[in-house]
């Protein structure tokens, strides 16, 4: 039986594991990360699981089955968060599956098939920018490359970082998870409105929206703003300006499939009130369930960049970050949730997720599905982020039951 008074307890600890300021903030790699990653290890090790840690820092907690030689079922998220967010963002998934698994014990459940709970590393990309990290490793998709061109704002190479934590990025390949593996499930809160605007406990998803993120360097002249007249000036951040509306006019327009975009970083130097911008750096955010459509727009944000540079007699560079493919759950795996909430009394709807999330690494992996919960009035990535307790503890008895299926077979 899922308890859900340990749920609670486990919640409230994790909630002051977090480094000082508002919200919660548990950075990749940081302090306050490591603790609380020590912390779901100790949980998972509490609840019978042999953990084991990949070079990137991974935590796979195998729970034998009868016949190991079946593919496994994996489930699980994330432990670390963005600044200032919330306490459920990845947390209520991998505190799920640690439930799930204690119970079956508690139980007396044995599985058929093995079992592998995973706490993903680095999901966020407020570090070091792009995101999903830790399942892109396990799927050999992170390499020695990457981990020395991708740092954080203090100049920290991703690679100086996890030799810090006595990790093995001179080994990063060895984390690319190999082994076969029947599903892979993980639970989530929605962080949209959807599901609390229809009094919805359940949203199962069909697909996932994934990311294109890049930063546009656009290098103008920093001159005195009062011996400058008007029509001397290469002015960088009024170029950027036409850039941030660019990409909010390119996204609006397109009506193939839906695509938004949002510039999130606007970095401005050298920053006085008395001196024209000269250099400026935005970083940019493209997403779409549409690969078609995410490509057709930032494509067409490309050129309006290059036609804003050309105008204004400027010089700039794009700094490619990512670029994701969208991910399309597995209908019989959803099917299968959709079988078990019935049996469960539980309502809910089929939906897809505009957030980025480490099950669209798995789905041409492994038959692949995600489960949402509600979080208040959609807010997520934020001090003011909340799931309530009775949604949580449905959507791991959900977990859990699919579980124990798909385990049985």
């Amino acid at each position: 039986m899922i308890s859900s008074q340990r749920l609670l307890q486990q919640l409230a600890a994790l909630e002051k594991i977090t480094a000082p300021g508002r919200g919660i903030n548990r950075l990749a790699f940081t302090d306050a990360d490591w603790q609380g990653r020590s912390y779901l290890m100790g949980l998972m090790r509490e609840a019978g699981m042999e953990l084991r840690e990949d070079a990137f820092g991974n935590v796979i907690g195998h729970v034998q089955g009868a016949d190991e030689s079946l593919p496994a079922v994996m489930f699980g998220s994330h432990g670390d968060s963005v600044p200032e967010g919330g306490n459920f963002d990845g947390i209520v998934g991998i505190l799920a599956a640690i439930e799930t698994v204690r119970s079956m014990r508690e139980d007396g459940f044995t599985p058929k098939r093995p079992l592998e709970v995973v706490l993903f590393l680095c999901e966020e990309s407020s570090r070091f920018s792009a995101a999903t990290l830790g399942s892109r490793a396990m799927r050999g998709e992170l390499s020695h490359e990457d981990l020395v061109r991708l740092h954080d704002k203090e100049g920290h190479t991703l690679y100086e970082v996890l030799k810090g934590r006595s990790l093995d990025p001179d080994h990063i390949e060895s984390a690319r998870y190999t082994k076969p593996l029947r599903a892979f499930l993980e639970l989530h809160i929605e962080q949209g409105k959807v599901l609390e605007h229809e009094g919805l406990p359940i949203g199962l998803v069909t697909g996932i929206a994934a990311p294109t993120r890049f930063y546009v360097h656009i290098h103008g002249s920093a001159d005195h703003s009062g011996a400058t007249p008007m029509n001397l000036r290469h002015d960088g951040l009024c170029a950027a300006a036409e850039v941030v509306l660019a990409v909010e006019r390119e996204a609006s327009s397109y009506t193939e499939s839906p695509v938004v975009g949002t510039v999130g970083v606007l970095e401005v130097t050298p920053g006085a009130m008395n001196v024209i911008p000269g250099e400026v750096r935005l970083g940019v955010d493209l997403r779409s369930t549409s690969g078609k459509a995410k490509d057709a727009v930032e494509q067409a944000v490309r050129q309006d960049i290059a036609s804003i540079a050309e105008k204004r007699q400027l010089a700039y560079d794009i700094e490619p970050v990512s670029k994701e493919e969208p991910a399309r759950m597995d209908a019989a795996l959803v099917g299968l949730l959709e079988d078990t909430a019935k049996e469960l009394a539980f309502p809910y709807r089929r939906m897809m997720s505009g957030a980025g999330h480490d099950s669209m690494h798995w789905a041409d992996y492994a038959p692949t599905a995600m489960i949402f919960i509600p979080c208040r009035a959609g807010i997520s990535h934020n001090p003011a982020e909340h799931a309530e307790l009775a949604d949580i503890v449905r959507g791991t008895e959900l977990l859990s039951a699919a579980v124990r299926k798909l385990a049985s077979e």
